[in-house]
């Protein structure tokens, strides 16, 4: 089972490089969506590593799980929200000020008139 989801992990991370490396804004925020995607599975995955061992209880405690993988993982979606909502409005901002949505810029597309269209 580790090797799925480290597998998985590893997956979601090339694929998130991958795309991040693009010339276009979508699959840079893509990209980035799936990193943060990689990340959180692996802040999960982490609190499951070690079977049998408390983690704050005595010896002899019932099932648990620990709760900090399962805080991380809310911390960092609602990070990962908001800054994929950035994100975005930023791509958005710069599809409407350059008229395409590549990433890189070159001096043709730099406004000369102050940004007056």
């Amino acid at each position: 089972m580790e090797a799925l989801v480290s597998s998985a992990i590893g997956m979601m991370t090339a694929a998130g490089v991958y795309l991040m490396l693009r010339q276009r804004t979508f699959p840079v925020i893509v990209g980035l969506t799936l990193l943060t995607y990689a990340v959180n599975v692996f802040l999960f995955t982490s609190g499951r590593l070690a079977t049998n061992m408390p983690a704050i209880y005595g010896e002899g405690a019932p099932g648990y799980s620990d709760p900090l993988p399962q805080a991380l993982v809310l911390t960092a979606i609602v990070i990962s929200f908001g800054m994929t909502a950035v994100i975005v409005m930023m791509a958005l901002g710069a599809f409407l000020e350059a008229g395409h949505d590549k990433v890189d810029m070159n001096d043709e597309d730099t406004p000369t008139d102050g940004g007056q269209k």
